[in-house]
């Protein structure tokens, strides 16, 4: 078992690939010059957001209850999840009753990233950030630009298991604007929710 196949262990094993059309991790995908970025919007047990970025050859998730924020002083909650091939950047459709996560899921915003994270100068190394609990990124989607930072914290009871998603003050940020509401189609189909479950039944 190689080193990727390891990452993906959970992720394979909460899953029936043979009857969800979801990646199995074995696919193609496109390199591009600097790493994935991908919201997905995901309507399951509770309608979320599914914050994605490329480290280390998958994608690292959190799932984010009330999706992401443009105000500055708004604090999302980013709940971990387990780590997903990178195809799965390009996944929209219907996961199967039954199945783990089933409902429709939508890529809300897609693009890249870059790590700012700096300390002496020296840019730390995304691997490093994660395991920390801080990470700084420049995003580059469709629908969201701009820097954001990432930082675990710890719950009452004093475990390091929930993180919180913060928009940095820079031009991209804007308190008056949910992007949640006021952007409702895919990045990648420019379809609804209701259109893509619809074209999947």
């Amino acid at each position: 078992m190689n080193k990727k196949t390891n990452k993906l262990k959970e992720y394979k094993e909460r899953r029936n690939l043979k009857e969800s059309k979801e990646p199995t991790g074995k696919e193609k995908h496109i390199k591009l010059k600097h790493p994935i970025y991908v919201i997905q919007k995901h309507d399951a047990t509770r309608l979320h957001y599914d914050f994605r970025i490329e480290i280390d050859g998958v994608l690292k998730s959190w799932a984010i209850p009330k999706g992401p924020s443009l105000n500055p002083k708004v604090k999302r909650l980013a709940i971990p999840t387990d780590d997903h091939p990178l195809k799965y950047a390009e996944f929209e459709g219907i996961i199967p009753e039954g199945n783990y996560g089933a409902g429709t899921v939508m890529v809300w915003d897609i693009g890249t990233y870059n790590n700012v994270y700096e300390e002496n100068g020296k840019k730390i190394d995304m691997k490093k950030c994660y395991k920390q609990g801080e990470i700084k990124i420049n995003i580059k989607g469709k629908k969201i630009k701009g820097s954001y930072v990432l930082v675990r914290t710890k719950n009452k009871t004093g475990k390091k298991n929930q993180w919180l998603l913060i928009k940095k003050d820079d031009k991209y940020a804007d308190a008056r604007r949910n992007p949640t509401s006021t952007e409702n189609k895919s990045a990648l189909s420019g379809k609804t929710m209701k259109e893509i479950e619809k074209g999947f039944k």
